[in-house]
């Protein structure tokens, strides 16, 4: 579908319904989102973003919220909200700007890329722990990334992650090449190739910390590569067959 008729659609939804659910699914890596696209501009309330679920769910817990809205209610940060999934609560937080450009495009578009306001629904695990809380289910934590934090870290891994690179990077060479094997390893370097002689094992954060431009290429899935000729340049990202 083209971007026009993209568009179009969008504008039919909310004119129809007051707001247009848009939905991503998942690639196998990156975890499936779908956020609002309307409150803002209908409702003078903050857009809403909520990832891991499935469309079906998506779509009708947001238009639940929007349902509310109508009726008065303002969605804040740090209250329990019990009426989105059977039995547990829900809780919102302010997703940070700097995620907008990932998980906002269309919202941004409809919005004229000004700033607006994202409030992400936060969902718990089957015993009610929030992300933050101990004892939250791990196994959850990449289905639900926090976009009120990591704005210098946009990986969903964990910054103490074990990543290879060479000591030629170590050493002050930029990275040109990024790869994400089909196990779940990255690897950064500053050539494609590169001998196992020279690899060096080092935390995914410490080299985020070097260079914050590898943020960029966050999102590479499984055996997805991505180069760029310079630290000036755009990544360009060779997509796994």
């Amino acid at each position: 579908m083209s971007d026009q008729h993209i568009t179009e659609s969008i504008l039919k939804d909310i004119e129809q319904n007051q707001l247009c659910v848009a939905y991503i699914n998942t690639d196998g890596y990156n975890p499936r989102f779908g956020y609002s696209i309307g409150l803002f501009k209908q409702f003078h309330h903050p857009e809403i973003l909520l990832i891991g679920l499935d469309s079906d769910s998506t779509e009708a817990i947001i238009n639940n919220a929007k349902n509310q809205i109508v009726e008065g209610t303002r969605f804040i940060e740090g209250v329990n909200y019990p009426d989105f999934l059977i039995d547990l609560p829900v809780q919102f937080i302010e997703v940070q700007p700097a995620h907008f450009p990932d998980y906002m495009g269309y919202a941004s578009w409809y919005n004229d890329y000004q700033d607006f306001p994202v409030l992400q629904m936060i969902w718990p695990d089957k015993d009610g722990n929030f992300p933050w809380d101990e004892g939250f289910n791990e196994k959850f934590k990449f289905e639900q990334p926090l976009l009120d934090r990591n704005v210098d870290f946009k990986f969903l891994e964990e910054r103490n992650l074990g990543v290879y690179t060479t000591k030629e990077v170590l050493e002050g060479a930029p990275v040109l090449y990024v790869y994400h094997d089909e196990e779940g390893d990255w690897q950064f370097h500053h050539r494609s190739e590169v001998g196992n002689e020279d690899g060096v094992l080092v935390s995914l954060e410490s080299l985020v910390k070097r260079d914050s431009s590898l943020n960029q290429v966050y999102h590479l899935n499984y055996g997805d590569q991505a180069m760029r000729a310079s630290m000036n340049n755009d990544w360009q990202v060779l997509k796994a067959e």
